[in-house]
C-alpha cells in the first residue's frame, strides 16, 4: 500500500512537472509565431488539459495537506 500511494505521488509529480513544461512551451511557441492558422485549436486543447491537469495536482496536494 505504501509502495503504491509513493508511486501515485511520483505520477502526480511527473505529470505536474510535464504539464507545466509543456505549457510553457507552448507559450513560448505561440509568442514566436511558431503554429499555423488550423494548428491553434489544436494546440489550445492540448494547453487547456495541461492547465486542467495543473489544477488537479495542486487540489490534490492541498487536500493531503489537509487530511496530514
Amino acid at each position: 500500500m505504501a509502495q503504491e500511494k509513493n508511486i501515485q505521488e511520483e505520477i502526480n509529480s511527473l505529470s505536474n512537472r510535464i504539464s507545466r513544461s509543456t505549457v510553457a512551451v507552448v507559450d513560448a511557441i505561440t509568442q514566436r509565431g511558431g503554429f499555423k492558422g488550423e494548428e491553434l485549436s489544436t494546440i489550445g486543447q492540448l494547453r487547456d488539459q495541461c492547465v486542467q491537469v495543473i489544477q488537479l495536482v495542486e487540489q490534490l496536494q492541498q487536500e493531503q495537506a489537509l487530511t496530514k
